[in-house]
């Protein structure tokens, strides 16, 4: 879905890069907030390289940050498969309803309707159906422990496909923004996990207000765009939330003539789709808004987000809020600069002109 009018269509090959395996970082650095930070002046043509912890001297009195409060559960269980005892890997990708699970499983040509899975813990669950993208459904049942309890304990991170190790116990605390409180997500909106308390109460103590939606981060994110008309692709579709309290904190800021800074680009997606109609409004419910360059921005003045996969609609979006000759410029120079990419990589702040 696609709202808004390119005058030239984007070409699939401008999202093409070669992004060497060494620098996918692999690993969180000790510090948030010792990331690198590259500065992105679209008027004025200009590359800054500063740490993200100088992020604060690019905010002003009277701006809103904007941030996703969604929280990342373990997502990865292993379970057995009865009379066989096969070994399954059970990756939960959405709650459907209560004890119902949309999932995908490995090996999955032997995990058929009617099997029934044991994760222990007198936690087991039943396969009822397949879902057209190749997954399972799966209806939970359990007599001795809380569900999500016993994900909570026993699940593991859902680390990106590109981050090519085993989950590790830190990961659950690393692969989350310190501000995480609503359960939904099986990717972390990773431009946020560069924020720490102390940097966040900075900003907040130079007159700048903090404000909370919540988008729950679906596996299609990794998708690649394979369509080769860009504005062919069937973007995936995720649930989110804009209250009226953020609502009312923009436009505090707008009248006292603040900007919009969104910390990555699922707050993008999910305040323009709150403007969709026009006007900014209160906004629940599942979006599938695909932005690409050409896109008229109706809410957002900044982005903070992180350099992202070649052929992502992410990578799309960054390109029409920053122009798509100037962030392929930025990654370039990203590359010659070694950039840690991806997920536990580095960062990047853009502002547009505005209206």
């Amino acid at each position: 879905m696609f709202f808004g009018s390119v005058e030239k269509p984007p070409r699939l090959s401008e999202f093409e890069l070669n992004i060497p395996e060494k620098l996918v970082a692999q690993i969180p650095l000790k510090k948030r907030d010792q990331c690198n930070l590259m500065v992105l002046n679209r008027k004025e043509q200009t590359i800054k390289h500063r740490k993200f912890a100088d992020i604060i001297d690019y905010f002003d009195k009277g701006d809103v940050v904007v941030m996703n409060n969604t929280r990342v559960y373990p997502a990865r269980l292993y379970a057995t498969k009865d009379k066989s005892e096969a070994r399954v890997e059970v990756f939960l990708l959405r709650e459907l309803a209560d004890d119902l699970w949309e999932a995908m499983v490995k090996p999955a040509r032997k995990v058929r309707i009617g099997n029934k899975l044991i994760f222990g813990d007198g936690i087991e669950c039943d396969v009822i159906d397949n879902t057209i993208s190749g997954g399972r459904v799966l209806r939970f049942e359990y007599n001795a422990s809380n569900l999500h309890e016993f994900i909570e304990k026993n699940g593991l991170s859902p680390l990106p496909p590109y981050i090519k190790r085993n989950p590790v116990p830190s990961d659950k605390k690393n692969y989350q923004t310190v501000y995480a409180s609503e359960r939904g997500s099986v990717a972390a909106p990773t431009a946020g996990l560069h924020f720490d308390y102390p940097l966040i109460e900075s900003i907040e103590a130079r007159g700048v207000h903090t404000a909370m939606i919540t988008l729950h981060v679906g596996a299609g994110t990794f998708q690649p765009v394979r369509v080769t008309q860009v504005r062919q692709h069937r973007m995936h579709e995720e649930w989110m939330s804009v209250p009226q309290s953020v609502i009312a904190d923009i436009d505090t800021a707008r009248n006292r003539g603040g900007r919009v800074i969104a910390v990555g680009t699922t707050v993008v997606r999910a305040l323009e789709t709150a403007a969709l109609a026009g006007q900014l409004k209160p906004f629940e419910g599942h979006t599938g808004l695909f932005v690409y360059p050409g896109y008229q921005f109706a809410v957002v003045d900044c982005l903070i987000t992180n350099f992202h996969l070649p052929r992502s609609t992410l990578l799309m979006l960054v390109s029409a809020f920053g122009g798509v000759a100037c962030v392929r410029a930025a990654y370039r120079h990203a590359l010659d600069s070694d950039y840690r990419f991806f997920s536990y990589g580095d960062a990047m702040w853009l502002e547009r002109s505005r209206p």
